[in-house]
C-alpha cells in the first residue's frame, strides 16, 4: 500500500514546500508515514519504497528510535546473511486525538502511534445544541480523556476536530467554522476546546476520506470519491492522492449541490438539494408521509426501512427505490467530474444502505455516469464504520508528528548514549 502523499495538510498550514525543507526532516516524514500505514517493515523494504538508499533509511530508522516513535521488534531470517531487523511504531510512543462533532454532541477518541483506538467519551445527546454547548461538551469529554490517561498525557501531539460545515483557516492559522445548514454564526475553532493542546479542524467529510485514504479503502488510489451520509450529507473528494480543498476549504460540498430547484427544502434554507433528498432526515420524512411508522431518526430507524422494503411493504419499497435511484443520479454526476477510481460510501446512513443495497446502488450510479467513466471505478463501503471521522480527525495532529523537523541534537545525544 502506497502512504498519501506527505504531508497533506501542509501547505495550509503554511510550512514550507518539500523544495526548502531539509532533506533529512523530508525523509523523516516519508519513513514514519510509511511505517505508521504499514504497521511494520524492514529497512531494505522502507528504503525501496519511500526511494531511499540503504544509508539514508539507516540513518533515518536511527533517528526515529532515537526519538522513541519507533523500535526494533524482532528478527526476520535472511538467505545466507544475518538476520533482518523488523520496525515498528512504538505504540506508546505518541498519541493523537480525535473528535466527530456533530450537531448533536461529540465522539471523542483516543489513539496511539499505532493508530489503535485505545480509549473514548461521548457528549451531548439526542437534541441539537448550540455551538457554545457543542465546545462544553468537546472540552469535558477531552477532560474524562486526560483523567482517565493521565500517564499518556505529555505523549499527546494534539487534537483533530471532524466538524459538521466549511472550516476555512486564515492567513495567521486562526480555524473558522461556517455551518450555513445548522443555522450557526461563524464559530472561531480554538475556543471550542478549554485544553492547552494543538487544535486542528476540518470538515467532518474530508476527514472521513482521510482516513480511507490512509487506512481504509482509498489507500493506495490517487483518485477517489468518499461519500458520507448520515442526518447530513457531505463528500470529500481525492486527487493526485491528496484531499482537495479547493481556495478556501469549500470545495466538495456536495449535499448542498441542488438536484432539483422545485424540490424539498434543505437545512440549509434552499431547494432541492443532494441532502435534502438523501439526508437521514428526508428519507425517514418520505416513509412517514407514505404512512410508514417506526421508532425515532436514526440508525435504527433506517434498518426498519430497510427491513420492510425486504417484507415488500409498498410505502418502504417506494421509499428505497427512490433512495437508490436519487443516490445514483448524484454520485454519477460526481463520476463524470471527477472519473475516480473508487467510489466509497459511508457515513451512519451509507453504513446501512451497502450491505443491502451496494449492488444497485453500482448499477444506479454507472446508468448515470458516462460510459467510460462509469466503467473506471469500483464502489466500495467505508472500512471503519462510526469510527471513520474520528480517525480520519485524529491524522492532522499525527500529520504535525509526522512533519515535524527532526531534533538533530536529541537523537545524537540519544544515540551516542545507547
Amino acid at each position: 500500500m502506497s502512504a498519501p502523499t506527505v504531508p497533506d495538510g501542509e501547505r495550509r498550514r503554511g510550512r514550507q514546500s518539500p523544495t526548502v525543507r531539509s532533506l533529512r526532516t523530508q525523509n523523516r516524514a516519508v519513513a514514519l508515514t510509511h511505517l505508521i500505514t504499514e504497521g511494520s517493515s524492514t529497512r531494505a523494504e522502507l528504503a525501496a519504497a519511500c526511494g531511499l538508499s540503504p544509508a539514508s533509511a539507516t540513518n533515518i530508522v536511527g533517528d526515529l528510535i532515537a526519538e522513541g516513535l519507533v523500535a526494533e521488534t524482532g528478527l526476520l531470517a535472511s538467505q545466507g546473511g544475518r538476520p533482518t531487523s523488523l520496525l515498528e511504531p512504538v505504540a506508546d510512543g505518541a498519541y493523537l486525538i480525535g473528535a466527530d462533532v456533530g450537531e448533536r454532541g461529540v465522539a471523542v477518541e483516543l489513539f496511539d502511534l499505532s493508530m489503535k483506538r485505545i480509549d473514548r467519551e461521548f457528549r451531548g445527546g439526542r437534541m441539537e445544541e448550540s455551538p457554545d454547548a457543542i465546545g462544553n461538551d468537546l472540552s469535558d469529554a477531552v477532560e474524562a480523556l486526560r483523567l482517565r490517561n493521565a500517564a499518556r498525557w505529555s505523549r499527546v501531539v494534539g487534537v483533530g476536530l471532524g466538524l459538521p460545515g466549511i472550516v476555512e483557516t486564515d492567513a495567521s492559522g486562526e480555524q473558522t467554522l461556517y455551518a450555513e445548514s445548522l443555522g450557526w454564526p461563524p464559530v472561531p475553532v480554538r475556543p471550542l476546546l478549554t485544553h492547552d493542546l494543538p487544535l486542528l479542524a476540518e470538515n467532518g467529510a474530508k476527514t472521513q476520506a482521510k482516513a480511507e485514504q490512509w487506512f481504509g479503502a482509498a489507500a493506495g488510489v490517487d483518485h477517489a470519491l468518499v461519500a458520507l451520509l448520515g442526518r447530513g450529507v457531505g463528500l470529500g473528494v481525492i486527487v493526485n492522492g491528496e484531499v482537495y480543498r479547493g481556495r478556501a476549504s469549500s470545495a466538495a460540498e456536495w449535499g448542498h449541490v441542488s438536484l432539483d430547484p422545485d424540490g424539498p427544502v434543505c437545512r440549509c434554507g434552499r431547494r432541492g438539494c443532494v441532502e435534502a433528498f438523501l439526508g437521514a432526515q428526508a428519507i425517514l420524512d418520505r416513509w412517514s408521509k407514505l404512512g410508514g411508522t417506526f421508532e425515532g431518526s436514526g440508525w435504527g430507524a433506517i434498518g426498519e426501512l430497510l427491513e420492510a422494503n425486504e417484507a415488500g411493504d409498498a410505502a418502504a419499497v417506494s421509499v428505497v427505490d427512490e433512495t437508490v435511484a436519487t443516490l445514483g443520479l448524484a454520485l454519477g454526476g460526481l463520476v463524470n467530474l471527477y472519473n475516480p477510481e473508487r467510489v466509497i460510501v459511508g457515513g451512519w446512513v451509507g453504513m446501512r444502505l451497502m450491505p443491502k443495497l451496494a449492488t444497485r446502488i453500482e448499477d444506479a450510479t454507472r446508468a448515470a455516469a458516462l460510459r467510460q467513466p462509469g466503467a473506471q471505478f469500483t464502489l466500495l463501503p467505508c472500512t471503519f464504520g462510526g469510527d471513520t471521522v474520528a480517525l480520519g480527525a485524529a491524522i492532522m495532529p499525527l500529520e504535525l508528528l509526522v512533519s515535524a523537523p527532526l531534533v538533530e541534537e536529541q537523537s545524537r545525544a540519544a544515540r551516542s548514549a545507547g
